[in-house]
C-alpha cells in the first residue's frame, strides 16, 4: 500500500512507529506514545526521582523535552520530514514526583513549509502544568523515506 493509498491516521501512525523507533531521547526519557493522528499526538511521561531539581519538583527542561516530543510527532504526522523553527514554553504549576504527564499537541496552521502547533502538558489529574507553543519548518524527504535508508 502506497503512502497516498493510506488513511491519515494510520500514515501518522506509520510516521510515528518510524520516529519513535531511532529516537533514544524521547525513549530515554520513559515518554510513551498514547495517541497519534494528522496533526495531532499525545505523549506521557513519568515525573522520575532523577528529574527533580534543587526545589523537589519536576526541571523545566524534562517538561520542554515532553512537549517538544509531542510537538516533534504532531508535526512529522503527514510524513513530511519536519523539524522546529522556534518554540517557546509557559510554566502554569509545578509537576511533582511521581506524577505521570500527558502532553497533548494540536496542529493550529500548516502553510507552505511552516506551522504552527500547540501542546498542553497536564498531570495525572487534569492540572494545567504548562502550555508550549512550537514552529515548524518542513524540511526535504520524509519521516518514512529515512526508515528505509536506515535498514
Amino acid at each position: 500500500m502506497t503512502d497516498l493509498q493510506r488513511h491519515p491516521d494510520e500514515l501518522a501512525r506509520a510516521c510515528a512507529d518510524a520516529m519513535y523507533a531511532r529516537d533514544p531521547a524521547t525513549q530515554g526519557l520513559g515518554i510513551t506514545l498514547l495517541d497519534i493522528g494528522q496533526g495531532r499526538a499525545r505523549l506521557s511521561m513519568p515525573v522520575r526521582a532523577d528529574m527533580l531539581q534543587g526545589h523537589g519538583t519536576c526541571h523545566g527542561g524534562f517538561l520542554f523535552a515532553l512537549a517538544d516530543s509531542a510537538f516533534a510527532f504532531a508535526c512529522n504526522s503527514h510524513d513530511k520530514a519536519t523539524v522546529a523553527q522556534g518554540c517557546s514554553i509557559d510554566y502554569v504549576a509545578p509537576a511533582l514526583p511521581g506524577d505521570v504527564l500527558t502532553a497533548a499537541a494540536t496542529e493550529l496552521s500548516r502553510k507552505g513549509r511552516t506551522g504552527v502547533y500547540d501542546v498542553r502538558i497536564q498531570n495525572q489529574r487534569g492540572e494545567l502544568i504548562a502550555l508550549f507553543r512550537g514552529k515548524s519548518y518542513q524540511v526535504r524527504g520524509t519521516v518514512l523515506a529515512q526508515e528505509t535508508e536506515d535498514d
